[in-house]
């Protein structure tokens, strides 16, 4: 379903913009993929940037129409596109590395970001009316500005030139195999994944909380996507996104 109807562009400020202005005119069939190497203002989490050099990497946006999904349940499909996003990932790295899902998106390969996505959620009463789920995936770009703090692409880690085409063509089948699981209903098994497969997830590291830090081990994700940490003494904090910095 998902890459079925391709929309193929030359260059365009910012997938996930297009994606929204196309659905204010018309409803384009569930799984269209919005995709193109050059976006010139791509958007990140919390009105970031998405920098990214023209025909080097992927830049897609995939409409979808979940309405089996309650608002309150969301936070699902953050996680089975981030799953398929690190399924894509890790077919194309060597097998001695690990890339995990930095809380609560990113994909990172060691210490290095990798890939990067951004959920728009469109509710209305008690239903989602479509998902624009927008993702960057760094493939041959060797370069990167000294604004970006610590990039990775596949070409750096495996040493390998990729078929751009070929890639897309790799995460359309991982997309779809993500989504057909949340159709299935296998929840328990995508919120399993999920959790194991966090950036330091059962590990104690150090974070920034405001102007102090925290020495803790994550332990959970709650239903609504807020991380949950444990320290040594055994307490439990509560963070959503942008409350909680990861000290690298």
């Amino acid at each position: 379903m998902i890459g079925k109807n391709i929309i193929r562009l030359t260059e365009t400020a910012s997938t996930n913009t297009y994606a929204a202005t196309l659905l204010m005119a018309e409803k384009p069939v569930n799984g269209t993929l919005i995709f193109t190497t050059s976006q010139t203002n791509g958007r990140g989490q919390q009105n970031n940037t998405w920098e990214s050099e023209s025909g080097k990497n992927l830049a897609v946006s995939v409409i979808l129409y979940p309405d089996f999904i309650k608002p309150s349940e969301q936070f699902i499909l953050n996680k089975i596109i981030s799953l398929a996003v690190l399924d894509f990932v890790r077919k194309n790295i060597p097998v001695s590395m690990s890339p995990k899902i930095k809380w609560p998106n990113d994909i990172y390969v060691g210490e290095k970001k990798i890939a990067g996505i951004l959920i728009e959620n469109s509710i209305s009463g008690n239903r989602i009316e479509y998902v624009i789920a927008g993702i960057g995936i760094n493939i041959n770009q060797e370069k990167f500005s000294k604004n970006i703090p610590n990039p990775v692409s596949l070409k750096l880690v495996s040493g390998k030139e990729f078929i751009i085409g070929n890639c897309l063509d790799e995460l359309c089948e991982s997309l779809n195999a993500r989504y057909m699981q949340l159709c299935r209903n296998d929840c328990e098994l995508l919120n399993s994944e999920y959790l194991n497969n966090l950036y330091r997830y059962n590990l104690y590291s150090k974070y920034k909380v405001e102007d102090s830090f925290l020495f803790a081990k994550i332990v959970s994700v709650s239903e609504f996507g807020k991380l949950q940490l444990e320290n040594k003494e055994g307490k439990i904090f509560e963070f959503a996104f942008k409350e909680i910095e990861y000290v690298i």
